[in-house]
């Protein structure tokens, strides 16, 4: 009898300490979209992910020239990714990655295209 009263009362502590916390939760999301801070939030997410790599870094890190045309840059994007998911670290296969993106802006091209 003892144990029953005791699991009930952790289930209902628990459900009400969850339920405070998905208030707070939620009053601290509606605080920080009145003074801005998501916002502020997302504009320097979004430039430190700007700087993470320039265009020459992106040509270094694939070892193509300015005049490299869109299908030789994936050529070596296929053959280092694949290398590198392969035999070499994820970090290594991450910056080609990166460098393809940062790539993929410069010429124009959308997620997933090829052409």
């Amino acid at each position: 009898m003892a144990a029953k009263i005791l699991a009930n009362l952790i289930v209902m502590g628990s459900g009400i300490l969850l339920r405070a916390f998905a208030q707070a939760y939620r009053q601290a999301l509606a605080n920080a979209s009145k003074t801005g801070v998501t916002q502020e939030t997302v504009q320097n997410t979004v430039l430190r992910a700007s700087r993470a790599i320039t265009e020459q870094e992106a040509r270094q890190i694939l070892g193509i020239t300015e005049n490299s045309t869109w299908e030789e840059i994936l050529k070596k994007y296929d053959a280092l990714f694949e290398r590198n998911g392969m035999q070499g670290s994820f970090y290594l296969q991450s910056k080609v990655h990166r460098a393809k993106e940062c790539l993929e802006a410069v010429y124009g091209k959308g997620q997933g295209t090829t052409s």
